[in-house]
């Protein structure tokens, strides 16, 4: 089969199973940022495949309905600014910067040496503006930007670090994974003046978080 229609016909479905559940301009963000540029060039023919796919350093691009998932629960609006723990390939940075518009910005911290040069690569590719890849201990947070619209981390935590938490403005929203190595659970927490709300969204497994917060070899 051609790749080109293959795309086509997986994109298709995946439109068709999301369509009634989730936001159509994060369907349209997903139209608009080809996944086939973020995942390594021998996987490239299972690009639409719903599920996970290997990126350099052993890690992991999500399947593609957990990202549509992760964005439906974020809200995110035009002009927010939005700090990602883990930019990965780069592409869930690459669909926020779409949702937020030009005027948004994604800052996305990234621990491992590849994977700042793989998502910046990759983010270059796809012509995406407003986001900033940063070599950092993202479980830390991100200082130099806060506070935060949002904070998404896309790999397994612990807990959501209190670092993090002081990083987010009022009104303001965090996503997390949080339980131990073989499975978690993602969290929303929202920020109301000093207090946070926490609601449990469904279990899922993502890669470990590294840093100080994060999981220990």
């Amino acid at each position: 089969m051609d790749i080109k229609k293959r795309y086509e016909d997986q994109k298709k479905e995946l439109v068709k199973r999301w369509e009634k559940h989730i936001d159509k301009k994060i369907i349209n963000a997903f139209l608009r940022v080809p996944r086939e540029n973020f995942v390594l060039e021998e996987w490239k023919f299972r690009a639409y495949d719903d599920a996970p796919l290997p990126i350099p350093a052993d890690q992991t691009i999500s399947q593609p309905t957990t990202v549509m998932r992760m964005l439906q629960e974020l809200k995110l609006k035009a002009g927010q600014k939005v700090l990602e723990i883990g930019a990965g390939s780069g592409y869930n940075a690459a669909l926020i910067g779409k949702l937020i518009g030009k005027e948004g910005k994604v800052i996305s911290a990234e621990i491992i040496p590849e994977l700042v040069k793989f998502a910046k690569n990759n983010l270059e590719t796809a012509k995406i503006k407003n986001v900033k890849i940063v070599k950092a201990d993202g479980s830390r947070g991100y200082e130099k930007d806060k506070p935060y619209d949002r904070i998404v981390c896309i790999a397994a935590s612990p807990k959501i670090p209190e670092t993090c938490k002081k990083q987010l403005k009022r009104g303001g929203m965090i996503l997390a994974p949080v339980g131990d190595m073989y499975g978690q659970t993602l969290l929303k927490v929202k920020r109301i003046g000093n207090n946070y709300e926490y609601e449990e969204l469904g279990d899922y497994i993502f890669v470990p978080l590294r840093g100080k917060h994060g999981f220990k070899k």
